[in-house]
């Protein structure tokens, strides 16, 4: 189960709004949700969780590239939503042109020659793996007064509403909670 919210800056302040992820396959589509909730294309957060085992916050600023923070990569790499971010992050959401490079026998055997055997041992899986813990632009909420300590000190669960406080928006967020 997933909890996603907007929290969009204003000149009066923070406006929230809870919002359905059903339409998201993409960050792009992650990333036009929050223009399309943004005033004057100014800051919007979007904050996303899954059932308290990581959470992810999206920070758009006008037509600037999306920023991401993700809580823990390993578990959210492991669920849809937070393999999109995940792969963004890592830049693991390679193309196809590396997999040709593979297939390609660049080992300097000539015909004839025995290549070595595999050993089983499939280092490529491991370093696309998500680091446990984690991940991301620490940074992201540091100018809105979240320090990279604050942000890496929230767990799961907790984390929406005290960044709310955080950022002012507790009680905008409370009426669409």
């Amino acid at each position: 189960m997933y909890f996603a919210a907007l929290l969009a800056r204003t000149e009066d302040g923070w406006e929230a709004s809870d919002t359905e992820l059903d339409d998201v396959e993409t960050l792009s589509d992650l990333t036009e949700l929050a223009r399309e909730a943004s005033v004057d294309e100014d800051t919007v957060v979007v904050y996303m969780e899954q059932e308290d085992s990581w959470f992810a916050i999206v920070r758009v600023d006008g037509e600037d590239d999306a920023r991401i923070y993700v809580s823990d990569g390993a578990a959210a790499a492991r669920s849809s939503y937070g393999e999109i971010l995940t792969k963004e992050i890592l830049g693991t959401d390679r193309d196809d042109d590396a997999d040709d490079l593979d297939a390609l026998d660049l080992d300097g055997t000539e015909d004839g020659e025995p290549e070595a055997e595999d050993d089983g041992d499939d280092d490529g899986a491991a370093a696309d793996a998500a680091p446990s813990g984690p991940v991301g632009d620490r940074l992201i909420l540091e100018d809105l007064g979240v320090s990279e300590r604050d942000l890496r000190s929230l767990e799961p669960g907790d984390a929406l509403s005290d960044l709310a406080e955080a950022l002012g928006a507790a009680e905008v967020l409370e009426t669409v909670r």
